[in-house]
Protein backbone atom coordinates (compact mmCIF):
# COMPACT_ATOMS: atom_id res chain seq x y z
CA UNK A 1 0.00 0.00 0.00
CA UNK A 2 1.68 2.97 -1.12
CA UNK A 3 0.15 6.36 -1.55
CA UNK A 4 1.17 10.34 -1.78
CA UNK A 5 4.02 11.34 0.19
CA UNK A 6 3.41 13.97 2.51
CA UNK A 7 4.85 17.80 2.10
CA UNK A 8 3.59 20.04 4.48
CA UNK A 9 4.39 23.50 5.67
CA UNK A 10 3.37 25.21 8.70
CA UNK A 11 3.47 29.25 9.27
CA UNK A 12 0.82 29.46 12.58
CA UNK A 13 -0.34 27.27 15.17
CA UNK A 14 -3.39 25.56 12.95
CA UNK A 15 -0.94 24.19 10.23
CA UNK A 16 1.25 23.03 12.90
CA UNK A 17 -1.42 21.09 14.42
CA UNK A 18 -2.10 19.41 11.18
CA UNK A 19 1.71 18.49 11.16
CA UNK A 20 1.83 17.48 14.72
CA UNK A 21 -1.37 14.78 13.73
CA UNK A 22 0.48 13.76 10.45
CA UNK A 23 3.74 12.85 12.77
CA UNK A 24 2.20 11.80 15.97
CA UNK A 25 4.04 8.17 17.15
CA UNK A 26 6.73 8.64 14.31
CA UNK A 27 9.88 6.81 15.89
CA UNK A 28 13.19 9.29 15.95
CA UNK A 29 17.27 8.10 16.82
CA UNK A 30 18.73 10.28 18.96
CA UNK A 31 21.78 10.24 16.09
CA UNK A 32 18.79 11.76 13.56
CA UNK A 33 18.44 14.99 15.71
CA UNK A 34 20.51 17.90 14.55
CA UNK A 35 20.38 21.57 15.19
CA UNK A 36 22.80 23.76 12.48
CA UNK A 37 23.44 26.47 14.15
CA UNK A 38 25.22 28.30 11.83
CA UNK A 39 21.86 28.22 9.06
CA UNK A 40 19.32 28.40 12.43
CA UNK A 41 18.32 25.09 11.09
CA UNK A 42 16.39 22.08 13.69
CA UNK A 43 15.98 19.17 11.44
CA UNK A 44 14.95 15.30 12.38
CA UNK A 45 14.62 11.95 10.32
CA UNK A 46 11.37 10.42 11.48
CA UNK A 47 10.11 6.99 11.06
CA UNK A 48 6.44 8.20 10.75
CA UNK A 49 3.16 6.28 11.10
CA UNK A 50 1.53 6.51 7.96
CA UNK A 51 -2.15 7.78 9.80
CA UNK A 52 -3.58 8.68 6.41
CA UNK A 53 -3.47 5.33 4.99
CA UNK A 54 -3.78 3.12 8.23
CA UNK A 55 -7.60 1.52 8.72
CA UNK A 56 -8.59 0.27 11.74
CA UNK A 57 -7.23 -3.40 11.03
CA UNK A 58 -3.96 -2.81 8.82
CA UNK A 59 -2.41 -2.98 6.98
CA UNK A 60 0.07 -0.51 8.33
CA UNK A 61 3.21 1.84 6.64
CA UNK A 62 5.65 3.56 8.14
CA UNK A 63 7.94 6.37 5.75
CA UNK A 64 11.17 7.84 6.57
CA UNK A 65 10.08 11.75 6.76
CA UNK A 66 12.00 15.22 7.76
CA UNK A 67 10.98 17.81 9.94
CA UNK A 68 12.73 20.72 10.02
CA UNK A 69 12.22 24.11 11.93
CA UNK A 70 13.90 27.28 10.71
CA UNK A 71 15.00 30.82 12.54
CA UNK A 72 15.80 28.40 15.64
CA UNK A 73 17.56 30.57 18.14
CA UNK A 74 17.91 27.97 20.81
CA UNK A 75 17.03 24.35 21.95
CA UNK A 76 16.93 22.72 25.07
CA UNK A 77 15.92 19.36 25.83
CA UNK A 78 14.30 17.46 29.03
CA UNK A 79 14.93 13.60 29.56
CA UNK A 80 16.30 12.88 26.12
CA UNK A 81 19.31 10.19 25.74
CA UNK A 82 22.49 12.07 24.24
CA UNK A 83 24.35 9.25 25.82
CA UNK A 84 23.91 7.14 22.38
CA UNK A 85 22.96 7.69 19.05
CA UNK A 86 20.82 4.67 18.82
CA UNK A 87 18.42 5.84 21.67
CA UNK A 88 15.21 6.18 20.28
CA UNK A 89 11.97 7.74 21.12
CA UNK A 90 8.25 8.24 19.97
CA UNK A 91 6.89 11.65 19.25
CA UNK A 92 3.66 12.13 20.83
CA UNK A 93 2.56 15.93 19.90
CA UNK A 94 4.06 18.89 18.38
CA UNK A 95 2.87 22.13 20.26
CA UNK A 96 3.63 25.68 20.09
CA UNK A 97 3.45 28.65 22.48
CA UNK A 98 4.09 31.83 21.24
CA UNK A 99 5.99 34.75 22.65
CA UNK A 100 3.77 37.73 24.57
CA UNK A 101 5.10 39.82 21.37
CA UNK A 102 4.78 37.41 18.63
CA UNK A 103 5.93 36.09 15.74
CA UNK A 104 8.70 34.15 18.10
CA UNK A 105 8.24 31.50 20.72
CA UNK A 106 8.53 28.13 21.87
CA UNK A 107 7.99 24.68 19.82
CA UNK A 108 7.58 21.47 21.70
CA UNK A 109 7.93 18.70 20.50
CA UNK A 110 6.43 16.48 23.49
CA UNK A 111 7.83 12.26 23.85
CA UNK A 112 6.80 9.26 24.85
CA UNK A 113 8.29 8.40 28.70
CA UNK A 114 8.17 12.12 29.52
CA UNK A 115 10.80 13.76 27.11
CA UNK A 116 10.71 17.10 25.38
CA UNK A 117 12.43 18.96 22.95
CA UNK A 118 11.99 22.75 23.47
CA UNK A 119 12.78 25.48 19.94
CA UNK A 120 13.03 28.73 20.29
CA UNK A 121 11.94 30.26 17.25
CA UNK A 122 12.03 33.77 15.47
CA UNK A 123 8.74 32.56 14.51
CA UNK A 124 7.17 29.58 13.41
CA UNK A 125 8.40 27.95 9.96
CA UNK A 126 8.35 24.63 10.15
CA UNK A 127 8.42 21.52 6.94
CA UNK A 128 7.45 18.54 7.04
CA UNK A 129 8.40 16.01 4.09
CA UNK A 130 8.14 12.24 3.34
CA UNK A 131 11.02 10.87 2.04
CA UNK A 132 10.33 7.54 1.15
CA UNK A 133 10.15 4.70 0.80
CA UNK A 134 7.08 2.94 2.80
CA UNK A 135 7.37 -0.20 4.53
CA UNK A 136 5.00 -2.27 6.40
CA UNK A 137 5.01 -2.41 10.17
CA UNK A 138 2.83 -4.76 12.28
CA UNK A 139 1.05 -2.57 14.56
CA UNK A 140 -1.03 0.56 14.79
CA UNK A 141 -0.25 2.69 17.55
CA UNK A 142 -2.31 2.66 20.59
CA UNK A 143 -2.30 5.32 23.02
CA UNK A 144 -5.59 3.23 25.01
CA UNK A 145 -3.37 0.17 25.96
CA UNK A 146 -1.54 0.04 29.15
Amino acid sequence: MTGAMLRLMAEDTADLEIIGAAAQDALVRVGDINLDKKARRFTMMLNRFRWEAAGETGPYERIRSALSFEGVLSVKSRRVRHDTDEALGSLLSIAFVPEEEPPGGVVRLMLAGGGEIAINVECLDAILIDTGPTWPTPRRPDHEQG
